[in-house]
């Protein structure tokens, strides 16, 4: 399992799908906001002038000494949602986020957010 203590750690390393396929840089991780542990990362990808932060869920994540290997296949990662590098995920983008990984979606009680940048 990965702790939410190592988090620091994995930023800028290489996300990687099932096969072993670069997916695209580490960039942030977001926490599920009811248990602090992490949930999502957003992953750098695309060209080198139009990047992109697409989300990925860490659940079955594993970290190896240069990599986290992710549950999800690259081609489904780069069609997932995302924001730009100097963009925040919108409250309202967040279910959009879950619905394409076909995983389910559960707001606070109040309506607050799931997720949480780290």
């Amino acid at each position: 399992m990965i702790h939410a203590a190592d988090i620091r750690e994995w930023r800028n390393r290489n996300v990687v799908d099932p096969k072993g396929h670069k997916i695209g840089v580490l960039e942030a991780i977001y926490v599920d906001t009811t248990t602090d542990e992490p949930a999502m990362a957003t992953v750098r990808t695309g060209l080198p002038t139009r990047h992109r932060l697409a989300f990925v869920p860490l659940g079955e994540a594993i970290l190896g000494p240069d990599y986290v290997k992710v549950f999800y296949a690259k081609a489904l990662v780069k069609k997932a949602p995302s924001v730009g590098l100097d963009d925040i995920l919108p409250a309202g983008a967040e279910e959009a986020i879950f619905r394409h990984y076909d995983l389910p979606y559960q707001p606070g009680a109040g309506g607050e957010r799931q997720l949480a940048r780290r």
